[in-house]
């Protein structure tokens, strides 16, 4: 867990500016999309939401903090555990996705 400390201190973000931050990432995404001729009703659904772009985001740079390894199923585990401790509005979307892995 030394590795998700080093992520952790540096990570000085807000929650509500890396959900601003996601939420402007999203509307580049569709916007890039629907000029690609695409029909939103078909990609939609298949966006992850703010708090689960959010979840990605920091999961990402506990894998950058970690040199790049990509962790395990425990390891997986407890790096998105820490992310609901330490942001309590994700909570719930990191059980939703840590109930993903397991499926």
């Amino acid at each position: 867990m030394a590795e998700f400390r080093e992520y952790r201190v540096g990570r000085r973000a807000s929650l509500e500016v890396l959900r601003a931050e996601a939420a402007q990432e999203l509307e580049t995404v569709v916007h890039e999309r629907l000029l690609a001729g695409e029909d939103p009703w078909d990609f939609m659904e298949e966006l992850p939401s703010v708090d689960e772009l959010v979840v990605y985001l920091l999961r990402a740079e506990a894998i950058s903090a970690n040199d790049g390894v990509r962790p395990g199923p425990t390891r997986e585990y407890r790096v998105l555990r820490q992310i609901a401790l330490e942001h309590p509005a994700l909570t719930s979307t990191v059980w939703r996705l840590i109930g993903t892995l397991a499926a």
